[in-house]
């Protein structure tokens, strides 16, 4: 049996899970972004492919590979995969759902609290020898406590619903919106409560973004969006960059539209030195936090995802069903 992993190779061998189907599997791991031709110069069959997440699994390797049973996502996307291909051809396409989510909210959790306490002002102006100046003015300005803000969760999956336990700790009032209103109970049990998406949009303090790509929610977040929200929110994004059209988002925090953002994650990615984003004047890039797209990168979450992984490659090698099935 054979593995084709599309990835990182030092990260393969990192969290390499104690496992007896490691032993039974001779691996192969290419480069991301290795062109579908140099991997098949070098593999010309596999039993399973294992892909980064960024890492697109074309129709043309899928259709190379007779002996394919298993495409598995590193992490939680699997839009790069060509998951009708896979259909078509009978294999099954798995991904690591939920493996992340923890990780995630902590992530969105850091922003929220980034943007409320200005650190990206406040670490320049401490390193400029500032530092009682700004402590003086944002004592007369004010500064927001995490508690005392609403918080609106955009999706209510894995990664919002761990966001939302961590925000109890807090004393958060949590709102959130989703395709499909939870029970009553489940509301309860996570203390949080409905808003259609335009009234959380519009009374929200914060706004959390926690949907995946779609059609309907690329650009979601767009200038009319932005204009409703509240003219001292936060917006955070540890989803994806499609969701937020990024130009939109740069004028609003150039012309005060939204009091701060938070951001895991733009687009398109990498990001470039002259994305709209980057180039904010000082005001505006004072309120503005990045991050380079780590919320969900932590060991914990390679250790669980490797393990699932490897897990799976065993139950299709036996013939049973993996976990985790997406097609």
């Amino acid at each position: 049996m054979r593995l084709l992993v599309i990835g990182d190779e030092k990260r393969v061998a990192k969290y390499l899970p104690d496992l007896p189907i490691v032993d039974q599997v001779d691996t192969v791991v290419v480069g991301r972004g290795t062109p579908d031709d140099e991997i098949l110069a070098r593999i010309n069959d596999a039993d399973f492919i294992v892909a980064d997440a960024v890492s697109p699994v074309s129709d043309k390797l899928i259709d190379a590979f007779a002996s394919l049973k298993l495409i598995h996502s590193e992490g939680v996307a699997y839009n790069v995969i060509d998951v009708a291909s896979a259909r078509e051809h009978g294999v099954i396409v798995c991904n690591n759902a939920g493996v992340n989510a923890g990780a995630v909210a902590e992530q969105a959790v850091l922003l929220m609290l980034a943007c409320l306490r200005h650190a990206v002002e406040g670490d320049a102006a401490v390193r400029s020898g500032q530092q009682i100046k700004m402590k003086e003015r944002l004592m007369v300005q004010g500064i927001r406590e995490l508690g005392d803000c609403t918080v609106g969760l955009v999706g209510l999956g894995a990664i919002a619903t761990e966001t939302a336990k961590r925000l109890q700790a807090f004393g958060c009032d949590v709102a959130y919106w989703n395709h499909r209103r939870r029970t009553a109970e489940r509301e309860a049990e996570l203390g949080v409560r409905y808003l259609p998406l335009d009234e959380l949009a519009r009374s929200c303090d914060i706004v959390s973004l926690h949907v995946p790509v779609t059609p309907e929610t690329e650009n979601m977040v767009d200038a009319a969006f932005l204009a409703s929200m509240k003219d001292d929110a936060v917006l955070i994004n540890t989803a994806r960059g499609e969701i937020v059209d990024q130009v939109a988002l740069a004028q609003a925090l150039e012309n005060g539209i939204i009091g701060a953002a938070g951001l895991d994650t733009l687009s398109p990615e990498p990001v470039a030195a002259d994305h709209p984003l980057a180039l904010l004047s000082g005001n505006a890039a004072n309120r503005l936090v990045l991050s380079p797209h780590i919320g969900g990168v932590t060991e914990g979450m390679f250790r669980r995802a490797w393990t699932t992984i490897w897990q799976n490659v065993a139950r299709v090698a036996a013939g049973e069903q993996p976990i985790n099935i997406v097609s």
